[in-house]
């Protein structure tokens, strides 16, 4: 039967909202960018940059192929665990997905490698980019996603059977899914490959390596925090589903909530933070800030949805002090992450599950997964007198999600190392990546220098080293 012309506008009109919030996720890969460029020393510009680059193409093709299938493939043979149909987009428009939903979920997934690339800057072999950036893209996150965000997941709050906990665990735009996937896996690959040389002297003490460029750093913070606007209201997928209850409200409403609980969480987290910092060190630091306003965003991305806008400033207030402490227990371990993005997008997501199981709002929650139901019920945040349910589940995500990528990808760079395919030599360090790997410097002022300029001259050096 035709649909009626308010249906056809009705579905045109979410069907826009949906691609307008995949473009601004997809400018959140220009963000990542220049926060990473920014974060690098200069002599590894071009490289960083080209591995955003690769992150996106490859996850591109990776999400296409498997990816999209395994995070939200049903069928006859759908099961809690992995997704098992529309593999190359078969099957695609259907009743359930469209290509807009494709889209956004894509924006989604490349963003996981670039959170990785972080860690493991300044001394991974361009090789093992490409490895761990398909795998990450087109397996490992989409079981994740799969979990959470598929109605068959066996942690999903959308499930048509019974829930996990009576509840499933909240993830609304991926505290867990996303920036936990991606944290845990940079952790994994940064200990893998060890510090950078000159990170710590021979006393075990933290020598400051900061990056070339403030000004990149500031610019890609705030490509990502316009991104976030994306990310997490985009997440409600449509904007054009009204509650029965207040039929005033919808998701419009819950729309223009997320995205100030969104600012709210990652202000709060950046003021903390350039607070703390000064307090800690003694003057205002403006990349600590840039890095305590993502902390915050990446916390509040889980319960972004269905949190009263004071109980985000709690969670970013709170996410700031996360960060603080896990960058001071990484240099008291001699563990170097160029971008902290495993203290960051480990530390918060992880923080940010546990807050959600906290503060959820019942009515809020309601909206958010049941549409508003009226007199329908499901557990909500223990502090807000929804008992432990709701917390469990959140508890329960965080565990199986660093179960499931230490399972995966340390014997993906466990292999890498002992092939010797991960990290470059002593030689191409400190010349560069981009002059030993990248045909010469990302910044022509740098040829002038005492450094290699091309990667001829770079063959000269190392081979009269080696002659010596």
């Amino acid at each position: 039967m035709a649909a009626t012309w308010q249906t056809s506008v009705t579905e045109s009109i979410n069907t826009i909202y949906l691609l307008f919030s995949a473009y601004l996720v997809f400018i959140m890969q220009l963000g990542f960018a220049m926060l990473c460029a920014g974060s690098v020393r200069a002599k590894n510009a071009m490289n960083i940059m080209l591995t955003n680059v690769v992150d996106a193409v490859v996850g591109t093709i990776s999400y296409y192929l498997f990816g999209f299938a395994f995070a939200f493939g049903a069928g006859s043979h759908s099961n809690p665990f992995i997704g098992t149909t529309f593999f190359a987009l078969e099957g695609v428009p259907n009743e359930t997905y469209g290509y807009a939903y494709f889209l956004y979920q894509w924006a989604f997934a490349i963003a996981v490698a670039g959170i990785t690339s972080g860690s493991i800057a300044e001394r991974t072999q361009f090789g093992a980019y490409l490895v761990y950036s398909f795998l990450l893209t087109g397996f490992v996150y989409p079981v994740v996603a799969h979990w959470v965000w598929s109605s068959d997941g066996w942690l999903s709050p959308n499930s048509g059977g019974s829930l996990l906990f009576g509840s499933g665990a909240i993830d609304f735009a991926g505290s867990g899914v996303v920036h936990l996937v991606g944290g845990v896996a940079g952790l994994w690959g940064a200990l893998m490959e060890g510090p950078r040389i000159g990170r710590f002297d021979a006393f075990g003490k933290a020598v400051a390596m900061r990056g070339h460029n403030a000004t990149l750093v500031v610019l890609g913070t705030f490509l990502l925090w316009f991104g976030w606007f994306g990310f997490n209201p985009g997440s409600f997928s449509r904007i054009l589903v009204a509650y029965p209850d207040a039929p005033h409200e919808g998701n419009w409403t819950g729309v223009g909530r997320t995205a100030v609980t969104t600012a709210l969480a990652g202000s709060a987290s950046g003021l903390t933070t350039l607070f703390g910092r000064r307090l800690l060190v003694g003057h205002w630091d403006a990349l600590d800030a840039c890095n305590g306003l993502l902390g915050g965003f990446v916390a509040i991305t889980s319960g972004c949805s269905v949190v009263e806008p004071w109980a985000a400033i709690v969670c970013g207030f709170c996410a700031a002090w996360v960060l603080i402490g896990l960058n001071a227990l990484a240099l008291r371990l001699r563990f170097d992450d160029p971008l902290e993005a495993a203290q960051l997008h480990g530390g918060c997501g992880a923080w940010g599950l546990l807050f959600t199981g906290l503060f959820a709002h019942e009515e809020l929650v309601m909206q958010a997964y049941n549409s508003g139901a009226i007199r329908a019920s499901r557990p909500f945040g223990l502090l807000m007198g929804g008992g432990w349910s709701l917390l469990g589940a959140q508890v329960l995500e965080v565990a199986a999600i660093v179960g499931w990528v230490s399972l995966t990808m340390v014997p993906v760079f466990y292999v890498l190392h002992k092939l010797r395919l991960l990290r470059i030599s002593t030689e191409e360090e400190l010349a560069g990546l981009d002059v030993s790997s990248h045909g010469g410097h990302a910044y022509v002022a740098l040829s002038e220098d005492s450094h290699p300029g091309f990667y001829a001259d770079y063959v000269r050096m190392h081979d009269g080293r080696r002659s010596t």
